[in-house]
């Protein structure tokens, strides 16, 4: 998690998936209480399941401002859309990589 005054980014890569549940829930609390906008860049994400849908669905609801998701691969796209969880993100394409 990267965190500065204007917003929290949040580092996806490898596999998001049940593994990694305790590391998204304090990853939602941290970006809950930074109160700042959030930014998920998933970039080198190879995988995911439904814990990861899950964790972008949750900021999505708790946050009062909307989560921007970058460089998101084609997996990650289909799941976006197959769980309709894309409509709760704004979705960036050409945004650079985070780090």
């Amino acid at each position: 998690m990267i965190l500065s005054p204007d917003r929290t980014t949040i580092v996806l890569s490898g596999e998001v998936d049940a593994d990694l549940g305790p590391d998204l829930a304090q990853a939602t609390t941290d970006a809950e209480q930074a109160g700042v906008p959030i930014e998920i860049d998933a970039h080198h994400v190879t995988f995911m399941d439904s814990s990861g849908v899950a964790f972008l669905a949750r900021l999505a609801m708790r946050t009062p401002h909307r989560v921007r998701l970058l460089h998101v691969p084609p997996t990650v796209q289909f799941l976006l859309e197959v769980t309709r969880i894309g409509e709760l993100l704004d979705v960036v394409e050409d945004a650079p990589p985070a780090g």
